[in-house]
């Protein structure tokens, strides 16, 4: 089991960001911010786990759909914020294994190319800027050493990796371990993964490319997302200033909070 894995029964991709290294010799401190799947299956030996372990404030990116049909399970003083990065689930991770329509069946590289898509919008549409505005400011109150913010959408993959990537560059992590961190999932969710296929009523070839696209995530995706900010602002740190509206002063405040001395 990866070590960054948290020891949840009933949930998956409940992930450790501490212990990342910045580029200037810096640590993400442990046991400060957690990035997940879906909180509807946790058990209460979860719930106690996650309330042993810190966390303080869960940050919702589901669709309002998709937090009324499967709302969180908060553990004992978890305050909820519900943040949607998108209206709806633009990613149909959630529920890809229903998509055995014609055009998924039929249509080679739909799954891929969908993705791409929700991946430029993650970027470039003002509703989801204004939810990461939203975390980074939930991530500034998060003041308290050994407290932890937990973070997640249905998967945990896309909004969730997104958010985590945004979150790693702005502390000084490199490209390629934010990268590395955002590639993870598919490592960690192997046998979710293949469950999903495995359910699937017909095994036609097409389908099950399609749907394992929508279910893992992709060196393209987030290139594209990346040559979307990069079209944008030039940087991530132009992005993060210019678009999520963080100052110089936020930046450093988020490093007091997370990096280690």
């Amino acid at each position: 089991m990866n070590s960054r894995l948290l020891k949840i029964q009933n949930g998956f991709n409940f992930r450790e960001l501490g212990g990342y290294q910045t580029q200037d010799g810096h640590h993400v401190k442990s046991h400060k911010i957690i990035r997940s799947g879906k909180l509807v299956d946790l058990s209460d030996q979860d719930l106690t786990y996650l309330a042993d372990y810190g966390v303080i404030e869960n940050i919702d990116f589901r669709s309002p759909k998709e937090a009324k049909n499967e709302p969180d399970r908060l553990s004992k003083g978890m305050s909820y914020i519900f943040d949607p990065v998108f209206r709806y689930d633009e990613t149909e991770s959630s529920h890809a294994e229903q998509k055995e329509d014609d055009d998924m069946a039929k249509v080679a590289g739909l799954g891929h190319k969908n993705m791409m898509s929700a991946y430029h919008n993650l970027i470039t549409d003002t509703h989801p800027q204004k939810a990461y505005q939203q975390f980074f400011e939930r991530l500034l109150t998060n003041t308290q050493d050994n407290q932890s913010i937990l973070f997640h959408c249905s998967a945990g993959k896309d909004r969730t990796g997104i958010g985590a990537y945004l979150f790693l560059r702005a502390l000084g992590v490199d490209a390629a371990t934010a990268k590395q961190d955002y590639l993870l999932t598919n490592e960690v969710t192997r046998a979710a993964i293949q469950a999903s296929l495995d359910q699937l009523n017909s095994k036609e070839p097409i389908l099950v490319e399609n749907v394992k696209a929508l279910n893992s995530v992709n060196e393209d995706y987030l290139a594209q997302a990346m040559s979307d900010l990069k079209l944008m602002s030039g940087t991530v740190d132009n992005y993060l200033q210019e678009v999520l509206n963080l100052s110089t002063s936020d930046l450093n405040d988020l490093k007091k909070i997370y990096l280690t001395a």
